[in-house]
């Protein structure tokens, strides 16, 4: 073997190796977004396990509030049958409001206001709601770092073929000023 050769194997040696090496950071960052997305699926999950207590405690006080209260159930069911980020940032979004509304009713009903199941529930929410903003913000994060890992050369060239696609956010979106506008509470 001549010289040449030798040092065509060692080019081409080489540029395997470069690709099993880009493709394994690929991978990688792909399962920190897979770990990322089942930790907000997690915290979700933990909140529509709340929700149903929280209904149950508020219709003894406030039963003729029969609208706020299905507006609760049918957001939290349609968030527990969204699938994927773009679905379920919906559905969370929906459910997300429809809370507001439930909480706002306690203003109006000391008892329930003061009813300790009704405190211990709206705390178990808020400290679930802060896991789940935590979790977004991570996984938010390394779909970022993933998209930007399978934009930028020389990843660009092989992400495509090796299957990488790109991840989308788990975001308000659009509806981010119909999610912040304060519940109405009307009598």
């Amino acid at each position: 073997m001549s010289t040449t050769n030798w040092v065509l194997i060692g080019v081409a040696v080489v540029f395997v190796l470069w690709i099993i090496m880009i493709y394994n950071q690929l991978v990688a960052m792909r399962q920190r977004v897979g770990q990322a997305f089942a930790d907000v699926d997690v915290q979700l999950k933990q909140r529509h396990d709340l929700i149903p207590n929280l209904v149950e405690t508020v219709k003894g006080y406030a039963a003729h509030e029969r609208g706020t209260l299905e507006a609760v159930i049918k957001a939290r069911n349609t968030a527990v049958a969204a699938q994927g980020p773009e679905q379920q940032a919906a559905a969370e979004n929906m459910l997300s409001g429809a809370l507001r509304q439930l909480f706002a009713l306690s203003e109006a009903y000391p008892d329930l206001k003061a009813n300790q199941n009704f405190q211990q529930l709206q705390n178990e929410i808020s400290d679930i709601e802060n896991k789940i903003a935590a979790s977004r913000r991570f996984f938010n994060s390394s779909v970022q770092e993933y998209n930007t890992g399978i934009q930028q050369f020389p990843a660009a060239l092989f992400a495509g073929m090796l299957g990488f696609t790109q991840r989308t956010f788990f975001d308000i979106g659009p509806d981010r000023a119909e999610v912040e506008k304060a519940p109405q509470v009307k009598f």
